[in-house]
């Protein structure tokens, strides 16, 4: 039963089918169940094609096709969906066989993104598959197929939840279904891995101070609630799921839950599940939460109830594995790796509970840091694709991909974000550094260079007070730009409106840098000189604008963290200026106690500019911080994945925003590539760690495409200890000024203190 990816049928036979017998906008309704008897001979080789409008779930003989959760996973639905092809040879039996299908809302009809808008692909649900066995086609969805509305899922929605009526398990109402012709153009095999369910966590019953029943299964996490239960038919029980407890110790929803949805029943993440007789096991099908609590209302005794929550995310191996002698830094390095899983749910997401959308500047952010935690090569590349078929006319990058919001403002209006737009580029350029492959480059040049064409001509348009800079033309000073986005003593709001009024020239001008100088590489690798030439020229305008308009000869001159950060960081200033900014930087970070005031967008690169310029202890120091804004303080208040505000909980033990978002866990790329300085760039290895007896050890190990890497330090006694091991020959460099190559395999090496 396993997923074939890359496959299609040569031809489809296969009509669509629309089982429902009416559509209603305003009015949900009951999942939809599908059949088909059909006789067979014994095959060798069966192949099941199928792919919806909404989700499905399809079982042959009664069992389950493939663990694909939520298939056929999420695309801009207009333009692109994915087929699945599974092996059945094992469920194909000769005789009498039935095939049965049953679909959900999904991310096609039900409630999606920022704003809760529904129906954003269409109002229809509708059945494609096709059974091929030894070549031939044995079985097409067409009109002899019979479906009904009477089944146990009585309503399902992604974020809304799930209702289920177990006394209906026994389906009836069989009618007939309809052909439509809704084409094949957009079709195209699944390339991904497929969405599966991972690992599980048994919930501890409590009550609250208010009296309420709720269950903590220890882990925030994307996925939903498997129940347990011995009842009478018709006992109900409701689960309510959310990320955290309030001040008081009660459950909540208000952290993530937007106002403005408030009027249309928010986001209640709801399962309702009603009982039959005896023994009932279940779970849902159609739905993922964002949750570690579950509030329970039931009239079920109990006593013997089990309640399981299930992980549920792309199918990615784990390449990343990180230990030191600080318990806090390792639970901080998990609380990445759980919000990772929880937001890479067939595309990249900034959080599974609010908005699941799949914002091009988070994925931006993290990639460098993704790429060593799991294998994500095929979730990024597919996402990727989608970021394509979002790119407007002009070459300007959507900021969500696929667009999940089309009728509110974001959706329509704002768009092309600097480091946001730019995405297209620092994402397949990761992956490429990573994984060597030119494909993904290949894939996404056309993309590429239509996003360099836009800002280029972005560039051109000059604010009144820039217009005596003679590299003007290169400045990035006009636009709708979110900028740092997300500093901790910063309104974000009130810092958009200014970007509005007054453009984001530092962070937009940076980021055309960073963009044109890594497409000038790319354009090179791929043969294209005439092009590297040109994006070099872009870039090398876009420092000379940057550095006269944001720099005094190259001197920085700010009480803003993420100023110094980045222009060190991309590689904007000359000389010992990038020195020099380091050296403010430490100034700045010591002044504020050792805390930051980087947001979104200079997080990611703080500690190792920091680390590289000489700062070493300061970058511990702000790892190891404690105390509100740090990346400890989430640590000290409980947390198990990565919050999208420094003050998720506030030391009053108010909550707010999403407790679930993977973007401050890029400072987990830094544990790898500067704690344990593994390096690894275009199948060139570097190892470069920097040690710090705060940490008193730490050890690395990244299952790399080249091979498993590892690097590890202890301080003992009057020594610092170092191991290393790699699969290919890798050059060193040690905190004293030593250097050296290792050949592949194994090296020890002792520095006395």
């Amino acid at each position: 039963m396993s997923l074939i990816r890359g496959k299609m049928p040569a031809v489809w036979q296969a009509k669509w089918i629309d089982p429902e017998l009416k559509h209603d906008k305003k009015q949900r309704q009951p999942s939809s169940v599908l059949r088909r008897a059909f006789t067979a001979k014994a095959a060798e080789d069966a192949v099941l094609y199928i792919t919806c409008h909404g989700l499905y779930t399809a079982c042959l003989n009664g069992e389950r096709v493939g663990d694909f959760v939520l298939a056929p996973g999420v695309d801009d639905y207009k333009k692109r969906l994915q087929v699945q092809a599974y092996d059945v040879s094992a469920l194909l039996r000769e005789g009498e066989n039935e095939l049965t299908v049953t679909l959900g809302d999904g991310w096609y009809r039900g409630n999606n993104g920022i704003d809760g808008s529904h129906n954003l692909s269409g109002d229809d649900l509708a059945l494609l598959c096709q059974l091929e066995a030894d070549g031939e086609v044995l079985l097409c969805s067409d009109e002899s197929w019979e479906a009904s509305q009477e089944g146990p899922v009585r309503r399902n929605d992604m974020e809304l939840g799930e209702v289920y009526d177990a006394r209906m398990e026994e389906i009836a109402g069989w009618h007939g279904v309809r052909a439509k012709n809704y084409g094949f153009a957009k079709l195209v095999p699944t390339g991904s891995v497929p969405i599966r369910e991972k690992e599980r966590f048994e919930g501890k019953l409590f009550t609250t101070p208010n009296g309420e029943t709720v269950i903590d299964f220890g882990q925030n996490l994307a996925g939903y609630t498997e129940l347990r239960v011995t009842a009478k038919a018709g006992q109900t029980l409701t689960l309510w799921h959310g990320e955290t407890l309030d001040e008081n110790g009660n459950f909540t929803q208000s952290n993530y839950d937007p106002g403005t949805r408030n009027k249309n029943g928010g986001i209640p993440q709801k399962l309702t599940y009603i009982c039959k007789d005896g023994l009932n096991v279940w779970k849902p099908q159609f739905c993922i939460f964002g949750f570690r609590y579950a509030k329970l209302e039931t009239d079920v005794d109990l006593s013997d109830a089990v309640f399981t929550s299930i992980a549920v995310y792309s199918d990615m191996a784990q390449t990343g594995f990180f230990e030191c002698g600080n318990a806090d830094v390792n639970r901080l390095y998990e609380n990445s790796l759980w919000s990772m899983r929880s937001n890479f749910c067939d595309i990249p997401t900034d959080c599974p509970t609010r908005e699941r959308a799949g914002w091009t500047g988070d994925a931006a952010a993290f990639a460098p840091t993704a790429v060593y935690l799991m294998d994500c090569y095929p979730v990024l590349r597919k996402w990727l694709a989608e970021c394509r078929l979002a790119q407007g006319k002009d070459g300007k990058i959507a900021n969500i991909a696929p667009a999940n919001n089309v009728t509110g403002i974001i959706g329509r209006i704002i768009k092309g974000s600097a480091g946001w737009g730019d995405a297209c580029v620092i994402v397949p350029w990761v992956l490429y550094e990573t994984y060597g492959d030119k494909t993904i480059l290949e894939e996404n040049y056309d993309m590429m260079r239509r996003w360099l064409a836009f800002c280029e001509k972005r560039a051109k348009k000059t604010r009144r007070e820039n217009r005596k800079n003679p590299y003007r033309s290169y400045l990035v000073d006009t636009g709708f730009h979110f900028g740092e986005w997300l500093e901790p003593d910063v309104s974000s709001m009130d810092a958009m409106r200014q970007n509005m009024t007054k453009g984001s020239p530092e962070v937009a001008t940076a980021y055309y840098y960073r963009s044109a100088s890594l497409l000038s590489k790319i354009a090179a690798i791929l043969g294209k000189d005439g092009d590297a030439e040109k994006y070099a020229q872009i870039a090398e305008g876009a420092k000379k604008a940057y550095r006269l308009a944001l720099t005094k000869d190259g001197a920085i001159e700010s009480e803003r963290q993420c100023a110094y950060v980045r222009p060190v960081a991309f590689g904007l200033l000359e000389g010992n200026e990038a020195k020099a900014a380091a050296d403010a930087l430490d100034a700045l970070v010591q002044k504020n106690a050792y805390h930051l005031n980087t947001g979104f967008l200079s997080t990611p690169f703080l500690c190792s500019v920091l680390a590289d310029h000489g700062h070493t202890d300061t970058a511990y120091k702000l790892l190891l911080q404690d105390t509100c804004p740090s990346w400890l303080y989430a640590v000290k208040k409980g947390a198990t994945t990565i919050w999208e505000t420094w003050d998720g909980v506030r030391e009053d033990g108010t909550v707010h925003d999403s407790l679930n978002h993977y973007s401050y866990g890029a400072i987990t790329g830094w544990l790898f590539s500067g704690v344990c300085g593994i390096r690894f760039s275009e199948g060139k290895l570097e190892i470069c760690p920097k040690p710090d007896l705060s940490l008193r050890f730490a050890k690395a190990e990244w299952r790399s495409p080249v091979g498993t890497i590892k690097s590890a330090w202890r301080y003992e006694d009057d020594r610092l200890i170092f191991d290393f091991s790699s699969p290919i020959p890798a050059t060193v460099e040690l905190p004293n000024g030593e250097s050296f190559t290792i050949e592949a395999g194994e090296a020890h090496h002792e520095v006395l203190l």
